[in-house]
């Protein structure tokens, strides 16, 4: 039999019309789609009627399914003829685990190709109107995960205290306070701006501004009702136009 293919795509941030044409194209065409908690519904309506879904979600301390298992798995169908598409959200090498993944299908010798997809950080500041550079403001972008393998952050704090520069975190909000004060700690000032975006890119998206001292009592990490990303810098406060959010429902003129 002929070994099968796994392609790893994300899927994008949250709204579906964000998702790529290949993404698509290739959900349309699998035979096993194993996706993940935070890919929408309406991106697996592009799977076909007889496509297998198995879902591989992880909240944090909570995984339906462990990474070796996703691997094992997306070894096992391959092997076995099958069109695997493992849909991520966000970008699948962008804290998406998809380099564990790819290290699991070399071993196996499993052919793969990836699909790149908007990432949280990009798609939910353009739906915050949050510009990520800026050339009065921002120079440099600094991605950094909240926590880390084992549960806590482990950062290079001096490399993230520098001028104009934005630092975005995903899965940040739990540890929020902390984040906020070792920053300050670290020589950031106490009223540089900071954000968090909940349920980017989604209707019931929120967005929360205010500074790295006043953010975390503006916040209730208990009360998020949906991931949330945190950006920090001058650059969140630009505001854009007031007109953004009801622009992207108004007719384009041909």
């Amino acid at each position: 039999m002929r070994s099968g293919t796994v392609h790893l795509v994300g899927a994008g941030p949250g709204d579906p019309e964000l998702l790529t044409l290949k993404a698509a194209r290739l959900i349309a065409a699998a035979d096993v789609i194993v996706y993940d908690r935070l890919v929408h519904p309406a991106v697996l309506a592009h799977a076909r009627a007889g496509a297998e879904r198995i879902y591989a979600g992880k909240e944090r301390a909570n995984h339906y399914m462990r990474q070796p298992e996703i691997n094992e798995l997306l070894v096992r169908r391959a092997r076995a003829g099958q069109t695997v598409v493992r849909l991520k959200g966000g970008d699948p090498l962008v804290f998406g685990r998809g380099g564990e993944e790819i290290e699991a299908l070399v071993e196996a010798g499993v052919p793969f190709t990836i699909v790149p997809g908007v990432t949280a950080a990009t798609g939910c500041a353009a739906a915050a109107a949050i510009p990520l550079t800026h050339r009065d403001h921002a120079q440099t972008l600094v991605i950094v995960t909240g926590h880390t393998k084992d549960g806590e952050p482990d950062l290079n704090w001096r490399a993230l205290c520098q001028p104009h520069q934005t630092l975005v975190v995903y899965m940040g909000h739990k540890a929020l306070p902390a984040l906020c004060r070792r920053l300050i700690e670290e020589g950031l000032p106490a009223d540089l701006p900071a954000a968090l975006v909940e349920n980017g890119t989604l209707p019931q998206q929120r967005t929360i501004r205010g500074t790295l001292a006043t953010l975390p009592t503006l916040v209730d990490g208990d009360a998020l009702a949906g991931p949330a990303l945190l950006v920090i810098g001058e650059v969140a406060a630009v505001r854009a136009l007031d007109a953004t959010r009801s622009a992207e429902l108004a007719p384009v003129g041909l």
